[in-house]
């Protein structure tokens, strides 16, 4: 498969009134690839005056080097957090194998 490559996964769930200003500070940090998706549940905070108590955000995923994941991080945390209960949160996992599918089996060439 060529030369070896270490990535991450960034993965942060923030408040919805918190996507575009992080996707702006995203783009300002190098233009990374992100994933985007609206997601349902609950943590820390619930809304105990909702039936169903469970509160949306939004999903935010980041392949990318290893060496570039906590300034990531860090970028999200600082521009989504509010401070207060429901903020979300932000993990970085080791990636063992990165493919970008138009390639097949030639794995990623240094694209992140």
């Amino acid at each position: 498969m060529g030369e070896s490559f270490e990535y991450a996964k960034v993965t942060a769930i923030v408040r919805r009134e918190k996507l575009d200003a992080v996707e702006k500070r995203l783009i300002e940090e190098g233009g990374c690839g992100m994933t985007v998706t609206q997601v349902k549940g609950c943590g820390e905070w619930k809304d105990f005056f909702r039936e169903d108590w469970l509160v949306t955000h939004m999903r935010i995923e980041i392949f990318t080097a290893a060496e570039d994941a906590e300034r990531i991080a860090r970028a999200i945390i600082e521009t989504a957090r509010t401070g207060e209960p429901g903020d979300g949160i932000v993990a970085v996992l080791p990636v063992r194998s990165l493919y970008r599918i138009r390639y097949g089996d030639a794995g990623v060439q240094n694209e992140l």
